[in-house]
């Protein structure tokens, strides 16, 4: 006979032996890396880590004071025990990590020389590198990770935003709006130059009308569009581009646009980017009425401006105009905007506006639409 009890003794007997073993590995392997020192001028010190810098200050984290921005006048000295990587000015780094450009190891600085001991068993063992000279500081591991080779499925920055009504009486209405908003950059760190950049978006709005007796109100928008940007230099790269665009609202059932072009990079700062961009497509315009479809030539002059503000708010806006060279009448524009408000973790509030201009809609149809969103977003 089967003994239910002995059996269970025997399995908590064994479970414990496990978790002896694995706190025992654990208590061997995971040792605490010793802190980093960071000493103020004034002789004020911090303990904690050293996490990256940049050519004007550097971000420590205390246990004590948690995550801190000092610029680096303001340092006396500083020891880290973790490796890292001191990118110099000017240094020009591909697609491959360049040793002969950039130092790796512990690092110490005194009287604003940063001093790298690279382990070397040599005189050459510790660099010395002003600090007027550096560009930036990133750990070791981070900087061999950003020359890495990553699958398309990593590296995507973005959100997602829902919001939804529902009305049930008499009258029954339901509202539905919703985007996806995706980017990846290869690399995907600041502090090298990019090399290629993907967006992906999608927005869609849709609503319901119904009562007793009278035909239902409809309206349905989306936008969806794929761009692959291939960077030239720092400020200027070339593209291509995939658009389409459905509005119940304006007659269009579908308009296609295809092309590609260049753009150049007007501002770029740590918080904030411009682009201007200008494009050559081909657009299909398909209307309810058949009758009315067009295939027609034309370009796309556009722009976009990302900003991000204090406590994390994210700006988005672009506009553009699109004119068409074998039907000048066959014009369209459009500008979106839209504010992302962190509240918690990777969860917060977005508020945005996308507006259309077709100059050429079918009788009895209006020019112009205009898209409110409000919603909660997941960022990732």
């Amino acid at each position: 006979m089967f003994h239910w009890k002995k059996a269970g003794v025997l399995l908590f007997a064994g479970a414990t032996t496990v978790f002896q073993l694995c706190g025992q590995t654990a208590a061997s392997t995971g040792a605490k890396p010793d802190p980093d020192v960071l000493v103020f001028t004034d002789g004020e010190k911090l303990i904690g880590h050293l996490e990256s810098a940049t050519d004007t200050s550097v971000v420590f984290k205390s246990d004590m004071a948690g995550e801190v921005k000092v610029d680096w006048s303001k340092i006396q000295e500083l020891h880290s025990a973790g490796k890292f990587a001191v990118v110099p000015k000017g240094a020009m780094l591909g697609r491959h990590p360049n040793r002969n450009a950039v130092s790796e190891g512990t690092l110490t600085l005194n009287d604003k020389q940063l001093q790298v001991n690279t382990g070397a068993e040599n005189a050459a063992a510790t660099k010395s590198i002003p600090v007027s000279d550096v560009s930036n500081v990133v750990s070791e591991a981070d900087y061999q990770k950003a020359f890495a080779r990553t699958n398309f499925l990593h590296g995507w920055k973005g959100g997602a935003t829902a919001g939804i009504s529902l009305t049930e009486a008499t009258q029954k209405d339901q509202s539905f709006t919703g985007a996806v908003n995706l980017v990846r950059t290869m690399p995907a760190v600041n502090w090298l130059d990019i090399r290629s950049r993907t967006i992906l978006d999608f927005n869609e709005a849709y609503s319901k009308l119904s009562q007793p007796n009278t035909p239902d109100v409809k309206t349905s928008l989306f936008h969806a569009d794929a761009e692959q940007d291939w960077y030239l230099s720092p400020r200027f790269f070339a593209f291509g581009q995939a658009m389409w665009d459905h509005s119940y609202s304006q007659g269009l059932d579908l308009q296609q646009t295809y092309g590609g072009g260049v753009g150049l990079v007007v501002l770029k700062r740590t918080n904030q980017e411009l682009d201007f961009k200008a494009s050559m497509d081909y657009i299909d315009y398909r209307f309810q009425n058949s009758a009315l479809n067009k295939h027609l030539v034309g370009s796309i002059f556009g722009e976009t401006y990302v900003r991000t503000f204090t406590h994390g708010i994210l700006f988005n806006e672009q506009a553009g105009i699109t004119p068409s060279w074998n039907d000048v009448n066959a014009y369209s524009a459009f500008a979106s905007a839209a504010l992302t408000f962190p509240v918690y973790h990777h969860l917060g509030v977005t508020v945005g506006a996308l507006d259309n201009f077709l100059n050429i809609p079918p009788p009895g149809f209006r020019k112009n639409s205009f898209q409110f969103t409000l919603g909660a977003t997941y960022s990732f």
